[in-house]
């Protein structure tokens, strides 16, 4: 039912709730499925004083954006359906909703796309969820002028946050702050060999970015042998038992051990056993276990390295401190992005006198053509055609100085008495 076409320029308006305000039960409450998007767009769509939405829904936000010619009642209907939809008691829901309008729904959108204002800070996945979000308002046709505007310049703004600072930079979650490590021990990681001691999801999520950056063999060592397998079946590798792990570590080149042993699983004296046989391979060690699985003093050894979580929870608090300072880079670029928004959105409502004063133009243009057109008797079609191109270029020239003054009103105190002038100068609003 919407976009609609607006007699006034209309207000953007942003309801929602995210990690900062709700917690994780309201908010699981709160998900909404593809199927539930859809369905929510075309109540929406339904609601007369919402010309324009969209809905973003991922684990983190929940988030209505709209355009409206009624913000008020426009917040009455977004509220009421996200109390529908979710069960929530109205009064329980306005605990976390936080509402946005004009410039400052302007500003939230250019974060949350930028990833400033996510859980962790400068994490990409968000801009691939508000194109999928924006997608499906296309498809639904949910969304207008504004907001086709409002979200390209959005991913614009991501792109240069992302390209013009170092937001994305550096690794601020444990396991892949620890491939990071490794990436700078190992020229490559393609082929290299990977022992798993025990089940840990931390150490599992740092395989599967071994496994991205083409790691080669992995072998799987589980004091219980069939949750054992089932890791191995998940990363194509191979299953070995606890008995076996002396035997791979002169094969091993990174070995990520995060089991729940109250004693050390890999001691100095079986490491130094090995070192002579790894002719100077590095053995690199990711210690995710509490209490410690791998010996601290193996870094002693020649080329062998051991980072436990501590090492790994200081570089991730170093490098969202450097994510920190690299987005009040990006805060810089917000803001100019919304100064230069809220210049064209300003310019909208210049929009229908300039409209008008063309039509009249070219209405009194035409009808004095038909009109000479007439007494001349027989003309040919090129002749027409011919009077015709010469009218538009005409009214094209006469008009282009006053639309550029028109458009450049935004940015002016006097813009409506000016407008008012033209469109009296003219009558532009005669019955």
């Amino acid at each position: 039912m919407i976009p609609k076409t607006p007699d006034t320029i209309p207000e953007i308006l942003l309801v929602g709730l995210n990690h900062e305000t709700a917690p994780v039960e309201l908010r699981e409450c709160m998900a909404l499925s593809e199927t539930d998007t859809e369905k929510g767009l075309q109540d929406l769509g339904q609601v007369p004083d919402i010309r324009e939405a969209m809905l973003l829904s991922t684990c983190n936000r929940v988030e209505i954006l709209t355009v409206t010619g009624n913000p008020d009642a426009a917040a009455r209907h977004v509220k009421a359906f996200l109390s529908s939809f979710g069960g929530i008691a109205p009064s329980v829901l306005d605990a976390v909703l936080y509402t946005h309008r004009g410039d400052a729904a302007v500003r939230h959108v250019f974060r949350v796309a930028a990833s400033l204002d996510s859980m962790m800070v400068g994490e990409p996945q968000i801009l691939g969820q508000m194109k999928e979000a924006y997608r499906m308002a296309t498809i639904k046709k949910t969304t207008g002028v504004i907001l086709n505007r409002l979200l390209h310049r959005a991913f614009f703004v991501a792109k240069r946050v992302r390209s013009e600072t170092g937001i994305g930079d550096h690794a601020v979650s444990i396991s892949y702050a620890a491939i990071e490590l490794a990436k700078k021990i190992f020229e490559t990681l393609e082929g290299k060999k990977v022992l798993l001691i025990g089940a840990g999801e931390m150490a599992e999520i740092a395989v599967e970015h071994l496994v991205r950056n083409r790691s080669g063999a992995i072998f799987v060592a589980n004091r219980t042998f069939q949750r054992g397998l089932e890791l191995a079946r998940k990363f194509k590798g191979q299953a070995v038992r606890f008995e076996e792990i002396d035997g791979l570590l002169p094969v091993a080149d990174i070995i990520i051990s995060s089991t729940g042993s109250p004693d050390m699983v890999i001691r100095r004296d079986q490491v130094k056993g090995v070192i002579r046989s790894r002719k100077n391979r590095p053995l690199f060690f990711i210690d995710i276990a509490v209490p410690r699985d791998i010996d601290p003093s193996i870094n002693q050894l020649p080329n062998t390295y051991v980072y436990d979580i501590d090492d790994l929870k200081g570089i991730t608090e170093e490098n969202m401190a450097d994510r920190l300072r690299e987005a009040a880079k990006g805060e810089r670029i917000v803001d100019e992005a919304v100064a230069a928004f809220r210049r064209w959105y300003e310019s909208l409502e210049v929009v229908p006198t300039v409209v008008a004063l063309r039509s009249k133009i070219e209405r009194i243009v035409y009808a004095e053509i038909e009109k000479t057109l007439s007494g001349w008797g027989g003309t040919t079609d090129v002749q027409r055609q011919a009077l015709y191109r010469m009218a538009d270029a005409m009214v094209n020239k006469i008009l282009h100085d006053p639309t550029l003054y028109l458009k450049d009103l935004a940015r002016y105190d006097a813009k409506a008495v000016t407008l008012d002038i033209t469109r009296k100068l003219f009558n532009l609003d005669e019955k």
